[in-house]
């Protein structure tokens, strides 16, 4: 590890936003782990996991392009502070029917629902002020890298620590917790001192502004190749994490401390490749890296599917948190540095879509085929799913080196041409 791992905390504002969120975000995957658990706990059924995560994130899905959408219309900042306030009502309420012990499935649901609409404004806010927050742009690959090791650290720790007190203190405690965790992240945003807020001239309409949105991608097919097979990752391969509850209780006999620990080492690989991403050099060939770590995320799967050692499972687990996490953090970077201010938060929000919201679908397709063929050889497929992608990118690079070539030759013959 070099010393430009930690490049962006030169910027006082995201040193703050990273101390806040690291917080939050612990809270935020031991809530996430504790509804998995409460779920299968109620329910035994695997098609159940998928339904919440459905519940959680088809929000996203339909409301992303809004989210964008306002992003790029309004004070994000204020947009952020927002739906932090509003996520951390919505933890609180679910914490407090938990802890009354008078909640059913569907209230889960709806909850999760909630919490689905809300993330369909933050996201798009939250990824587009990670610029504004740089004061040296030159850092914001190094930023978003870090993004993704604060999120991997705490998906590390935060199913763990979960685990730990479902079995000792109860799911209650465990959303109690999270709604407590909001205050670091709304005081960090509190905290900091942001550019006066310009506002800028709009001459069309939210519907206007969504043609442009898609008129840009259209016209950007680097971009959109990126956004397409992060997609089809988001809709065939990322919704494995569904079926951990099922390895935990019936592969391996064990209990909730199990699942959180079966979630942290693929939390331990996910934050591993973050900080390996983080030390790149400026300049790293990233669409290189995302192809050969989309391989090693099928390989990873392929290799946990019928693992009935436990021990090896979660090597083959933290393989795959490795070879996940570049997916997210690669193609957001790739997007961030490559787009035009203007359309930040719109690009953003497809992004959003295609990430956020094409995992509940996929978990809904997870969910039924593994009833019908099982939990191992849906995971099994995955990861098929997981190395055809991982192909698709290498083709894709070749074909974009050989239209580079071609228009190399074309200038040359120009040239030459007009030297005669």
């Amino acid at each position: 590890m070099n010393i430009t791992t930690f490049n962006a905390f030169h910027s006082r504002n995201y040193r703050l936003y990273f101390a806040g969120q690291s917080v939050s975000l612990i809270g935020t995957w031991m809530q996430k782990t504790a509804v998995s658990w409460v779920i299968y706990s109620l329910t035994h059924s695997t098609f159940m996991l998928g339904v919440t995560l459905f519940a959680s994130q088809f929000p996203s899905f339909l409301l992303s392009l809004l989210g964008g959408v306002v992003s790029d219309r309004y004070n994000r900042f204020r947009v952020l502070l927002s739906t932090q306030v509003a996520s951390m009502i919505q933890a609180t309420i679910l914490a407090v029917l938990v802890l009354l012990k008078h909640y059913e499935v569907w209230e889960i649901l709806v909850l999760s629902v909630v919490l689905g609409i809300i993330n369909a404004f933050d996201v798009p806010a939250r990824q587009s002020l990670v610029y504004e927050m740089i004061e040296d742009k030159k850092d914001l690959p190094n930023a978003l890298a870090l993004n993704s090791s604060m999120v991997n650290l705490s998906r590390l720790i935060g199913p763990g620590i979960a685990g730990f007190i479902l079995e000792y203190w109860g799911d209650g405690f465990c959303f109690a917790l999270n709604a407590a965790s909001f205050i670091a992240v709304i005081g960090s945003l509190l905290m900091m001192r942001m550019p006066k807020y310009v506002k800028a001239e709009h001459k069309q309409n939210v519907f206007g502004e969504l043609r442009e949105g898609f008129a840009y991608l259209k016209a950007t097919p680097s971009i959109s190749f990126v956004i397409l097979m992060l997609g089809l990752i988001s809709l065939l391969v990322l919704p494995f994490s569904t079926l951990i509850p099922y390895y935990a209780r019936e592969v391996f006999k064990g209990n909730a401390t199990t699942f959180g620990v079966i979630d942290s080492v693929i939390g331990l690989g996910a934050f591993t490749g973050a900080i390996f991403l983080a030390s790149l050099k400026a300049g790293s060939n990233l669409k290189k890296i995302l192809s050969v770590n989309t391989l090693i995320f099928g390989i990873g799967l392929v290799l946990f599917s019928h693992e009935n050692t436990y021990w090896l499972a979660l090597v083959f687990a933290t393989i795959t948190g490795f070879g996940m996490m570049s997916q997210i953090t690669i193609s957001n970077t790739l997007i961030q540095t490559t787009v035009e201010p203007g359309m930040r938060g719109r690009v953003i929000s497809f992004y959003a879509m295609a990430f956020f919201g094409l995992q509940p679908i996929g978990g809904l397709l997870v969910g039924s085929v593994s009833k019908w063929i099982g939990a191992p050889d849906t995971i099994l497929l995955e990861g098929i799913a997981a190395l055809l992608i991982g192909l698709l990118h290498f083709r894709y690079q070749r074909k974009e080196k050989l239209k580079q070539k071609d228009n190399v030759m074309a200038v040359d013959e120009q040239h030459l041409q007009a030297a005669v």
